[in-house]
């Protein structure tokens, strides 16, 4: 008979406090309606696009 293994759940998530503008959270709120993800969701995948995208240019650069 096969073992049944169950091993360490990894918990990766965190939480963490923002403050935002209201306009921010009411659109956040209606694309979390339109799209059946939650507003957590979305905020989190816009954030990773963000860092994965982005572009620091030094003090000075045009």
């Amino acid at each position: 008979m096969e073992k049944f293994i169950i091993t360490p759940k990894e918990d990766k998530a965190v939480t963490m406090t923002i403050r935002i503008d209201r306009s921010i959270q009411e659109r956040y709120n209606a694309l979390s309606a339109k799209t059946n993800r939650s507003r957590n969701e979305l905020i989190g995948m816009a954030l990773q696009f963000a860092l994965d995208n982005m572009e620091i240019k030094e003090k000075g650069s045009p």
